[in-house]
């Protein structure tokens, strides 16, 4: 793999591969990689000729000081993970905050409800931060292809629009969950969690199974407060929201009625860390 930590370097590398027409699949992520970051990278590595590994964590995107200050890093694992993986010719972009934000970025995007519904509502800001960086690694790497976790539905479904809005020629490519053994979704912050939380944690989905269940037997609001109680009631976790929205809009849903993919997210504290995670209510099996 090679390593480039400069906006010149990058644009160097990119000349290369379009004038060997190799087109190239991008894997933006803020580090602290694990099994889940690993498996997007898989995916790129089977679809495309080079791919791209961006490790940076975005400032932009934490409405809390304190969560970005405590956003777990630990570049030389991260390198070692990513020498295991990736091929001779793949890259590693690690920008400093100066090439990515060379002045402040003061651009507001308009998602409509998409960003002021679940994340949204209790992250003001944070997918405006988002769009930020991402637009701006998607004008530095210009990919075709661009890897994103359904973990983050929210996220993908900004990301979405957000190539939309712009007109950008990249697309976008969705990939499954990956999970530990007991279920709990991978993510970097699980690292922070305290034995008790780890031992709870895997409640999250679990009961959201249970919940699809559910659907059908009673009606969406009852669904809902089925799983807050449940999960409350039977751990310490505390549920900031669980939502059932359509899939392409985030729209709530009044009834399981109504036509097209329905979504369950949701968002716990555990302890002082915040774990999501969302299913499917419209496949049979998860």
């Amino acid at each position: 793999m090679i390593i480039v930590k400069t906006r010149k370097e990058l644009e160097e590398k990119r000349n290369i591969l379009k004038k060997n027409n190799l087109l190239h699949g991008f894997v933006p992520t803020m580090g602290a990689l694990h099994e889940g970051h690993l498996s997007l990278i898989r995916c790129s590595l089977s679809n495309d000729p080079v791919t791209v590994v961006s490790i940076f964590v975005n400032p932009t995107q934490f409405n809390d000081p304190e969560d970005l200050k405590k956003y777990p890093r630990n570049p030389e694992a991260d390198l070692n993970l990513l020498e295991k993986v990736l091929r001779t010719g793949d890259l590693v972009f690690l920008p400093g905050e100066k090439e990515i934000y060379p002045e402040p970025d003061h651009r507001i995007f308009d998602f409509g409800i998409l960003d002021k519904v679940m994340e949204g509502k209790f992250r003001p800001g944070h997918f405006n931060g988002v769009a930020q960086v991402v637009s701006r690694l998607f004008d530095m790497v210009q990919p075709r292809n661009a890897y994103f976790g359904l973990k983050d539905f929210q996220q993908l479904a900004i990301i979405k629009e957000m190539v939309r809005m712009l007109n950008l020629p990249v697309n976008i490519v969705p990939c499954p969950i990956i999970r530990e053994p007991d279920g709990l979704a991978m993510s970097s912050r699980n690292v922070n969690l305290g034995k008790k939380e780890r031992e709870e944690a895997p409640m999250i989905f679990r009961t959201l199974k249970e919940a699809v269940s559910q659907k059908g037997k009673l009606p969406v609001e009852k669904v809902k407060e089925w799983v807050i109680s449940r999960i409350e009631n039977n751990s310490s976790l505390k549920v900031e929201y669980f939502e059932v929205v359509h899939a392409d809009t985030l729209q709530p849903i009044l009834s399981w009625d109504e036509p097209g993919d329905k979504q369950g997210c949701i968002a716990v504290w555990a302890g002082k860390v915040r774990l999501i995670d969302n299913i499917s209510f419209s496949r049979k099996k998860e």
